[in-house]
Order: C-alpha cells, then structure tokens, then sequence
C-alpha cells in the first residue's frame, strides 16, 4: 500500500480539523470589530453566527445561543433583555402547532388521509404524481416535512414496485396478523428531525433511512417464487403498458420521489405554522415593527400564501410530467385506454394499506375535531375584513388574544380528552379485552410530546429575535439602512426578484431558519432607507428560504427521496434549477397582484417608521 506524502497527510489532519479550526479561527479574525462602536460588535456576533450556521461547526440550536453570552459580554444588551427574547409569542405559537401535529402522527391520522387521496385520484402516472403531491402539500402545510416525506416515501416505492412487478399485491399468511400498515411499517419509526435543519443521507441513522426494506419494497425471493405463491406475483405486461423498459420504470421513479420532496417543501409555505421561516417572519415582524398591530397573522398569510403555493405547486407538477413522464397522454393520462395489470395491483396495494387502518377510531375523531376546530379559530380569531371573534371579546383589542393562544388551547385539549370512548368518569372497567382498566389515557401524553417536539427550533427562533434586538439596540440597523439608501432608484419589482434569488441560493447551503434569521433585519433596515413597505421584501425572502430544491442535503426531504437509489445529484440539480425559477416567478407575481392589495403594499406605513414611536 502506497505512502501519502507528508504534505498531503498534512492536508487531510487539516480538513479533519476543519471544524475546530473555524471555531478557533472566524472569532480572532473577526476581533477587531468587537473594540469598535457598539454596532460593529453587534455585527461581530451576526457574522460569528452566520459563519457557524453556514459551516454547522456547532450544532445549529447552539449556535443560537451564543447572544446570551455575547451580547452581555460585549455590553450590548443585559443578560435578561436577552434571554426574553427567547420565549416569545411567536415561539409559543410553534409550541402549540407542534404538538397539535405530533398528536395526528401519533395516531396516524396522516396516514389515513394520504391514502384516502390517492384511491380518489388513481393511479395513471400524471395522476397518481398529482395525487402524492397534493396530499405532501397538503400534510407539510401542519406537520414537519420531514414526518410527512418520511411517511410518503416508502408508499411511493410500494407503488413503484407494484407498477414495476417487483412485489407481492396480497399479504402473506403469516403476516395476516400485523396490524394496520404493516407493510408501510418504518413510517411511524422516524424521529422528528425537523425540516429546517440540513441533512445529508449519511446523517440518518439506519431507522431513519428511508431505504427501500419494507416488505413491500423488496423484490421476491427465491423461496416466493414456488408454486404456492405464483398466483400473488404480478403477471408480465404488454409491451405497450407503463413499466415495461428500464428507462421508463427510472424516470418514473425519479419523478414519483422528486414530486414528495418538492410538494413537502412548497406546502410548507402555506401555513404560519407550515415552516420556520414563517414564524422568524412574523417575530421578526414583532421585534422590529412594535406597532405593526398583527398585520400579518394566520388569516392573512393564508389569504396569500395558499394560491402562492397552489400556482407553483401546479406549475411544477407539470414540468415534472414534461421531464420524467413525457407528453403521451395515453402513457400518461390513460387516455382511451383501460387500466394496465400492473397499475390495477397498485390500485390495489393502496385499497389494502386503506383498508388495514379499519374504521376511523375515537382517538383519530377526536383529533381531526380539534385540528379543524384550531384552524376554524385561527381563521376567525382577527380575518381583517370583517371583525374577529377576538375583537369581540376583548371590545376591539384583539391582540389580547394571538394565534399562540388558540394553538395552546388546543393542545391543552388534547392532554384532557381521553382517547377511548368516555364510561363512567371516563374509566375502562375490568371486562374490557385488551385494555387494562383504569383510566383512560389522554390523545397526548407527555413522554410522546418530549420525544418528538422540535426543541431546537424554539432556540433558533429565540436565537433569531435575539439578534434582531440586538442590532436594533445597537444602532447596527441604523447604519445598515443608510448604507443602503442608494437602492432608492432600483424599481422595487426588480428589488423583490434579486431578494428572492440571493436567498434561494443561500438557502441550499444554509439552514432555511439561519437563511431567514440573517436576511429579514437587514431587509428591514433596507424598506426603512428607501420608505417602501417591508413585506415588499421581507414576505420574498421569507418564501424563498424554503426553496432549497437543488441538492441532496439541501433539506431532510432531498435526503431521503435521494437515498432511494433512483436519483443521482444532477437529476436533482437540473429539476431543482427549474423548481427555483418557478418559485421565484411565483412569488413576484403574487407579491405584485393579490399581495399588493392584501398588505397595501403601495404605501410606506407608519408602523414601518419606528423613528416616529420612539
């Protein structure tokens, strides 16, 4: 075996080192400003943190706790100024939404509902990719995407291998008595990594995988292929039939996989509580602009996120169909055709994992109850154009009452109601079969909430409202903004494109929660320099954080559909390029149609001019 030279040992203990070199390093590099104005020390601390966030030489939550230590130290803000920047509204509102989502996978409600769709949608290949996006979208919009692309990804390779003729369509005896979901088992095993965070496929761990070992993702054994179980493998297709060269069984999984991991992360823009950009933007909203008065808060991000998402969420399921599918309708549509074999058996390995879930339970009633009645809440709570419940019972102050507050009381509901059908005092008896008597447990338990909350948001989110504070105390935003005024005569459409490309480039490299927290405060300053409204440019940006398409490791959904084997980093990369425009196309035409009616956006605000509260 060949020596190394010593030159290039060297190299190699170097880039073992690599982290603590940069955490040793960036700060002595960085030292000079900490002995300037209070505002160069404050950008000592942004540009320390962009640094560890982008390199993630710390843990991402960590990280976003070094403004405690800091800002003190640097004497910038008090310890306990600090510090309460870290549990605010904004991150009770996650808290809240968090738990009522751990509550719909604990009881896999989510499940339910996806296969639900795709039996209404079938299974022609631009349908059935249709399908898979919508219900990813639709499931991303209040769980993590990462819980919803781990749940989706191995129902997609059943499919796949039924389309395919790799799989057995009926259940063997012997596992005839599994319980409901068995074949789709590892769903419920993943851990709650949230969707923010940047992961590459070696990061998983083994149950975290999503790798093809299911039962219904392994092809046949030798031992399957006897007589006794001949009737249950797929028969040979026509020629003419979906599947029936390599090249199209490829691309159609590339393009089913692709389609889960992109729908996880459009839908996740809908919702406030969809992904962590969006809460960052609303905090940062709070920290900086005090007399914003919730202008932007479940309603109205609704009102414009939602047909945001379903126009780029359309506009990419069709240049997915164009790329991986090809424009034979009859391949694709099934136009006058009948229904393919193997399709029929994919059909009907949906229609059997359905009908494994059995009749929807009381815990399952219950939660789809108080998920509906949150967002009925959430809607009605303040929807501007008319006056909210909120409103009402607070005569005209309806800040007394945030979405936080509606999200909280929901999940406080699910640790009361009980799980199984209310007797006396809500107690089983002893001739109940297979419970134990006593009470009976609540639709959320403790010990299943501590093990799936997202802790480390709640600390980016602190971490990100810290650094605002910091920099508005400082004076950094103040100079940042006059260095800026020279953009005045920049027309503001092309402003909001250059925003959202910058972002969407940084956003592959970067956590979308880092990329959000280092971008809005400057955008702030710079709406304040030029007098236009910041959601001109906050709102672009906020979007754009999530468009992180490209890369394998760019989010945990890239990771997990990339680990399957189908897709190599140019599939992603040349698909995700064309996924980012059409984001970027997406949200200059909202922010220029509904969005400039909807938030007044032709006008410069007073709350945006915080010189006149001081």
């Amino acid at each position: 075996m060949a020596v190394l030279p010593a030159w290039l040992r060297m190299l190699r203990r170097i880039w073992e080192s690599r982290n603590l070199l940069i955490i040793f390093f960036t700060p002595l590099f960085l030292l000079p400003l900490v002995f300037s104005t209070p505002a160069a020390a404050c950008a000592f601390v942004i540009i320390l943190m962009a640094v560890y966030w982008c390199t993630e030489v710390l843990p991402l939550a960590v990280t976003a706790l070094l403004p405690t230590i800091l800002f003190p130290l640097l004497g910038i803000m008090e310890s306990k100024d600090v510090c309460m920047q870290y549990l605010k509204d904004t991150n009770m509102l996650f808290v809240g939404g968090l738990m009522v989502a751990i509550a719909v996978e604990h009881w896999n409600l989510h499940k339910r509902i996806a296969l639900r769709v795709l039996l209404l949608v079938g299974v022609r290949p631009a349908l059935l990719m249709l399908g898979f996006m919508s219900v990813t979208a639709f499931l991303s919009m209040w769980i993590s995407n990462t819980a919803t692309t781990a749940m989706m990804v191995p129902i997609v390779q059943a499919v796949l291998d039924q389309l395919h003729g790799n799989v057995e369509l009926n259940p063997r005896k012997d596992e005839s008595h599994q319980g409901p979901g068995s074949q789709l088992q590892n769903t419920a095993k993943m851990d709650p990594v949230e969707a923010d965070d940047k992961t590459s496929p070696d990061d998983l761990s083994e149950d975290q995988k999503p790798v093809a070992k299911n039962s219904v993702a392994t092809k046949p054994t030798p031992q399957d292929k006897s007589p006794s179980h001949q009737t249950e493998v797929c028969c040979p297709l026509e020629v003419e039939e979906l599947g029936n060269n390599q090249e199209d069984e490829e691309n159609m999984g590339k393009g089913l996989l692709l389609s889960v991991c992109y729908a996880a992360s459009i839908g996740g823009t809908a919702t406030l509580t969809g992904t962590g950009p969006n809460l960052i933007l609303v905090g940062q909203m709070t920290q900086l602009f005090p007399h914003s008065n919730s202008v932007i808060n479940f309603a109205s991000w609704f009102a414009f996120a939602f047909p945001t998402m379903i126009l780029m969420l359309t506009l990419t399921w069709f240049w997915l169909q164009f790329l991986f599918v090809g424009c034979n309708l009859r391949r694709a549509w099934g136009c006058g055709a009948d229904l393919p074999q193997r399709e029929r058996a994919a059909y009907e390995l949906i229609k059997q994992e359905h009908g494994r879930l059995g009749r929807m339970t009381y815990a399952e009633a219950n939660v789809l109850a108080l998920f509906v009645l949150m967002v009925a809440l959430w809607f009605t709570r303040d929807p501007k154009f008319m006056e909210g419940w909120a409103t009402r019972l607070f005569n005209s102050k309806s800040e007394f009452v945030t979405d936080a507050t509606v999200s909280l009381f929901i999940s406080v509901l699910l640790f009361v109601l009980p799980s199984e059908p209310p007797r006396f005092l809500c107690r089983r008896t002893d001739s109940d079969s297979n419970v134990s008597p006593g009470p009976a447990p609540s639709l959320l338990t403790w010990p299943v909430t501590q093990k799936k909350l997202a802790w480390n948001i709640m600390l980016l989110l602190g971490g990100g409202f810290a650094l605002a504070k910091g920099s508005e105390v400082s004076g950094l935003s103040r100079w940042l903004g006059a260095q800026m005024i020279s953009l005045h005569s920049v027309p503001s459409p092309a402003i909001a494109v250059i925003i959202c490309l910058l972002t969407a480039t940084f956003t592959e490299f970067a956590s979308n929660v880092a990329t959000a927290t280092l971008f809005l405060p400057i955008l702030a300053s710079l709406s304040q320099s030029i007098q236009l409204n910041p959601l001109y440019v906050m709102i672009p940006c906020t979007l754009s954080a999530s468009f992180a398409f490209m890369l394998p490791v760019a989010t945990p959904p890239n990771a997990m559909a990339f680990s399957y084997g189908y897709l190599k980093v140019s599939d992603m990369a040349r698909t995700g390029v064309m996924v980012n425009i059409i984001g970027i196309g997406c949200i200059s035409l909202a922010i220029n149609s509904w969005g400039y009616v909807l938030f007044s956006l032709d006008t410069f605000p007073t709350w945006a001019n915080v010189t006149t509260h001081l």
